[in-house]
This record gives structure tokens, C-alpha cells and sequence, in this order.
């Protein structure tokens, strides 16, 4: 059984010549799926860059220019937030690795043509992790999470800092010394991240990771999330990520080595298969085959994997989804909590939070404790 076709979305998203001829009923479904997956930015600036921003007809239109210019403020805050946040580290002499919509937005890459961005994501060595946080504190930035159980979650099993907000300016910043959790099944060597970062338009203070990194991240990212409503935003990504740096001839056998090294092939396979099965995201058959062969996946895997993942990395509106679809997503959150952590810190973790959930307002009073 097949969830509802989303081929309206996806044309628009890699055919935006498309648009001028929609009728009144598809811009209608149009609207609200892009709206619900974020990426209704992502279509104004894919018409402006394919030259038919005017053939879409005025009503929608108003719809797409006001989320593209909400994307583009983001932007412009966004650097500014950066210099910011390269000034507080500079007494503890380390740059700001970007990553993520910042990194894409910096670089100047195509993948943040109308990508919001609503807080800024940053890589540093574990080891100076205090000095980090006290600098960011010295500068204005505090955690607003106060509750124990969280703050000791985060700094003893988490791959960041709890998310820090700027006193004055309301900014939010994720410190991350890893990219995935201390506890999860793969432990990319955060060294070997920072190691390879290159530097934005020559600034040294401002860095972002190189190209492989940049795809495996947002792989391991998206695949290890447990809670993908926003799902085809990743794959959206990904899928401009590729197209982009696949113009250089030797990028897709660096990315496979560099997969391997970090013990991140499984992310990258997922992330190659589900950006061409759902965008056509062009992919060399020397590329899968191998991965898939190397990783030993059956056909019965592959079978309930995309029973699985083509349903819940859709936008979480009624007209894409099925029966089946809240069955997926409930699947996957628990994979993905699988995934961070073992089996014993896993049931305590969400009999902690299920209580949380329960009880709110006992949670709040231990909080304010």
C-alpha cells in the first residue's frame, strides 16, 4: 500500500518553471504542504533563480514573497549573529565552526537559497568546552533550562550544550562538541571534523566543514533524528548539497572514503537513497551498489525501510499521508532514541520524560526548585 502521491510538491520544488501554470486548487495544496515541511521560501527563491517569479500569478505570489523575505532577514541577522559570536570566542582563541543552515548560509552555498534559519549551530573541541561557555556567558549568552534531569542529560550524554539564549538580543545558539550523541551506535571523530573545516571567504575565525563533511553531517543529522515532520526540509538539503558538489569529478569517491572513516556509511546510504527516491537527486550507480553491497542490506530490509522513511519524511499534512503514516513516524521516533542511547539509560530516559509529560505541573515546581 503506497502513501498519497507529493508529486505536486516535489515538481515545484525541482521544476519551478512549473509554477506559472498551476491552477487556483493546486496553489491552494501547494501552499499549505510547503508551508507545513518549510519550505515554502525554498519555491519563492527557486522561481526567482529559474527567472519565472513573475508568471506566478499575484495571490500566491504575496504568499511566497513573504516567506522569502523572512528567510532573507534570517540572513541578514544571522551574519551578524556570527561576528558576534566570533568576537566572544576570540579570548579562548578558537574559530566559529559553523554548522548546518548557517554553514550553507556562509558559504554561500545553493542549499540556503530560501532555507530559514532559526538559530545558529556551532562545533568546538570537547576538551574547551568550559572555556566556551563561560566566554559565550561573559558576552550575554545563558541557558534558559534550568530543570537538573536536562542539564545533566545534555552534558553527560548529549553531543551539545543546552541551547543558550542571548540576554539582550533573544538569539539561540547550539554549542555542539560532537555531531552525534556520546551514546549513539556511530562516533564520528569530532577532531577529524574540525581538522578539515576551511575557512569562510578567508576569514580563519569563521569556518565551516569541508564539502564531505558537510553532506555526511546532514545525513547523520536527518537519520538520526526520531522526529521528521520536517524531514523533507533535510532531504531538501541533501539533495542541493549533491546536486552542487557533485560538479567537482572527484567528489563522490572522497565522500564514500570520508563516509567510511567516520563511521558514517549507513547515514550516507540512507541519505542517497531516500534524496533520489523522493527528488531524483542524480546519484552514480558505482556509488550505491557498492554501499549498499558493503553494508550487507537485504531486500527485506530495504523493504520496510522505505515502508517506513517514504512516509514520514513527507510534510506532515493530511493530503500526503495515510493510514499508516502516524505508525511510521512513531517507529521512527523510537529508532532514533534507539539509536542515541543503550537499551537501560533509553527506558529511563522516556519513563522520565513520559512522567514529565504526565505530570506538568509537578515538572515545573521541581523546576522552580
Amino acid at each position: 500500500m503506497s502513501a498519497p502521491s507529493m508529486a505536486l510538491l516535489v515538481d515545484a520544488l525541482q521544476h519551478p518553471e512549473c509554477l506559472g501554470v498551476l491552477r487556483p486548487g493546486q496553489w491552494d495544496l501547494l501552499i499549505r504542504q510547503a508551508r507545513q515541511a518549510d519550505v515554502l521560501a525554498r519555491l519563492a527563491a527557486g522561481a526567482q533563480h529559474a527567472g519565472c517569479w513573475h508568471a506566478i500569478p499575484p495571490q500566491p505570489r504575496m504568499h511566497l514573497a513573504s516567506a522569502r523575505q523572512l528567510a532573507l532577514r534570517q540572513h541578514t541577522e544571522l551574519r551578524h549573529e556570527v561576528l558576534e559570536i566570533e568576537r566572544a570566542l576570540q579570548p579562548v582563541g578558537l574559530p566559529v565552526v559553523l554548522l548546518k543552515g548557517a554553514a550553507y548560509a556562509l558559504a554561500g552555498l545553493h542549499a540556503s537559497r530560501g532555507r530559514r534559519v532559526s538559530d545558529v549551530d556551532i562545533l568546538v573541541p570537547r576538551e574547551r568546552l568550559a572555556d566556551v561557555e563561560s566566554a559565550l556567558m561573559m558576552a550575554g549568552w545563558v541557558s534558559t533550562n534550568r530543570d537538573a534531569y536536562d542539564q545533566r542529560y545534555y552534558r553527560t550524554w548529549m553531543h551539545e550544550l543546552p541551547p543558550l539564549r542571548h540576554m539582550r538580543r533573544g538569539s539561540v545558539l547550539d554549542v555542539h562538541h560532537a555531531i552525534l550523541p556520546l551514546t549513539a551506535r556511530f562516533t564520528p571523530d569530532t577532531q577529524a571534523l574540525l581538522r578539515s573545516s576551511v575557512a569562510v571567504a578567508g576569514r580563519e575565525g569563521i569556518r565551516v566543514l569541508c564539502r564531505a563533511d558537510m553532506v555526511l553531517h546532514s545525513a547523520a543529522h536527518l537519520f538520526h533524528e526520531g522526529e521528521l515532520e520536517m524531514g523533507l526540509r533535510g532531504l531538501v538539503d541533501l539533495d542541493a548539497l549533491l546536486r552542487e558538489f557533485a560538479q567537482a569529478p572527484d567528489f563522490w569517491d572522497g565522500l564514500v572514503q570520508r563516509a567510511r572513516l567516520l563511521d558514517l556509511e549507513w547515514p550516507l546510504f540512507q541519505a542517497i537513497r531516500y534524496t533520489g527516491s523522493v527528488l531524483q537527486t542524480p546519484v552514480p550507480a558505482r556509488v550505491v551498489a557498492p554501499l549498499q553491497q558493503r553494508l550487507s542490506v537485504s531486500p527485506w530490509r530495504l523493504r520496510w525501510m522505505d515502508a517506513l522513511y517514504l512516509r514520514a519524511l513527507r510534510p506532515d499534512h493530511a493530503s500526503v499521508s495515510d493510514a499508516w503514516t502516524p505508525l511510521a513516524r512513531w517507529a521512527l521516533y523510537l529508532r532514533g532514541h534507539w539509536l542515541r542511547m543503550p537499551p537501560g539509560l533509553l527506558v529511563v530516559h522516556l519513563l522520565r520524560k513520559g512522567l514529565s509529560s504526565a505530570y506538568p505541573t509537578k515538572a515545573r515546581h521541581d523546576q522552580e526548585l
